[in-house]
């Protein structure tokens, strides 16, 4: 698998309507483009992050955003409440490439936990929660308000915690 070549920035406003188009054709209930709009004006604990594709790639088409993800600062947690990657480009490390970023911003902000809820079914994500190092602390029955499908809450305790070096990953 080669990871194409991208560059991270905050996602802004300007992000919001390509953001909007994706979360439909990722996520079964998707967030709302005013929903992001208010996470990104009001949200002071709200930090959002998009993986852009480098020129090469804009110049033969790639989509303007090729992943996002987002997480909230509670204190010494972080809770991450998205990840996405564009349909065309999954399966190439992008999502990876996001979540260590995200995980080294939170880490340098002084936190020693990430939390997050992932659907049961979601066998993909699950899979690199797991490769990252994020264990199973919890199981939210019937989360998802669209179909009642339960979650799974799982934890990554960074440096310090249990999982000692995960997120440099070593």
């Amino acid at each position: 698998m080669v990871t194409p070549p991208t560059e991270f920035s905050p996602m802004t406003l300007d992000d919001v309507p390509v953001v909007g188009q994706m979360e439909k054709l990722c996520f079964s209930a998707p967030w709302s483009a005013d929903t992001y709009r208010n996470e990104l004006a009001y949200n002071r604990r709200a930090h959002y992050w998009v993986l852009r594709p480098a020129r090469r790639l804009r110049e033969e088409g790639a989509p303007p955003i090729l992943a996002y993800g987002g997480y909230w600062l509670l204190g010494d947690e972080a809770h991450i409440v998205t990840i996405a990657t564009h349909p065309d480009y999954r399966r190439q490390g992008l999502a990876e490439l996001l979540l260590r970023y995200m995980i080294r911003r939170v880490e340098a902000a002084g936190v020693t936990d990430i939390t997050l809820e992932v659907r049961v079914s979601n066998s993909a994500a699950r899979q690199l929660y797991e490769k990252m190092g994020f264990v199973k602390v919890g199981l939210r029955k019937r989360y998802y308000s669209n179909n009642g499908e339960d979650a799974l809450l799982l934890t990554l305790f960074l440096p310090g915690d249990a999982e000692e070096g995960v997120a440099d990953g070593a």
